[in-house]
């Protein structure tokens, strides 16, 4: 099973437009892109929430030097 020809594409189209009516169809393009926006906008911040808690974890905790301290005896 590959790609629908033209004809079979036409065909789709026709009973869409039947189903729904040429009014509705914009309608329902504009909500489909908007929910595919917000899908990748939302896979984008989780990539980032994980990439800042894996930074957080991965930063290596550098402790205060020890005071030097001078011997009087030099």
């Amino acid at each position: 099973m590959g790609m629908p020809s033209m004809p079979e594409l036409l065909v789709i189209l026709a009973i869409v437009v039947l189903l729904f009516g040429a009014k509705k169809i914009p309608d329902l393009a504009k909500g489909i892109g908007k929910g595919i926006k917000d899908f990748k906008k939302a896979v984008k911040e989780d990539e980032e929430e994980e990439k800042k808690e894996i930074a957080s974890k991965e930063e290596p905790k550098v402790e205060a030097p020890a005071k030097e301290t001078k011997s009087e005896n030099v």
